[in-house]
């Protein structure tokens, strides 16, 4: 059995007109609810095994307070592919992760991470800003992971900033 752990990214900043897309920061909001998913994670005893996110700062910084707030001590790794991408980087990243890894948490970007979601479970869902998907696989390698009809994951929970605390 293995667990992906879909993120989109916390709510950025256009506050910095110079700053490229790729380098915007979080903004107040984004900074009060990556904290806030983290420790989601925490209490659903759902603290990932690896942390994978674009290399865009939005992302990166989210997934830095995901992960010091779950209690997460592992590395991260960072996939430029991931930055603005669709679904097939998604899965060419997560076909890499080690299969010694059951819960692996992906910070990504829309519109890429609610069509992966859709993809992956057949479902169709919003995906506002750092809001995560829960989905499980019957499976023992990343490398099978599949968006076959036969070999879909299912998706167990949507986590919300704003439904928490």
């Amino acid at each position: 059995m293995k667990t992906l752990l879909l993120l989109r990214h916390a709510k950025s900043s256009w506050k910095f007109p110079d700053l490229t897309d790729h380098d915007r920061p979080l903004n107040r909001r984004g900074k009060r609810d990556a904290p806030r998913m983290g420790r989601i994670l925490k209490e659903r005893e759902l603290v990932p095994d690896l942390v994978i996110s674009s290399t865009a700062t939005r992302a990166m910084d989210t997934a830095s307070a995901v992960a010091k707030h779950s209690g997460y001590k592992g590395k991260r790794i960072k996939f430029e592919s991931l930055y603005a991408a669709e679904p097939a980087a998604y899965l060419a990243a997560l076909r890499e992760v080690a299969d010694n890894y059951h819960r692996v948490l992906i910070v990504g970007h829309n519109p890429g991470v609610e069509e992966l979601i859709e993809m992956l479970t057949g479902e169709i869902h919003i995906i506002p800003t750092c809001t995560l998907a829960q989905i499980e696989f019957d499976i023992e390698k990343w490398s099978t992971v599949r968006r076959r009809l036969t070999d879909r994951g299912r998706l167990i929970e949507i986590f919300k900033p704003d439904e928490s605390e």
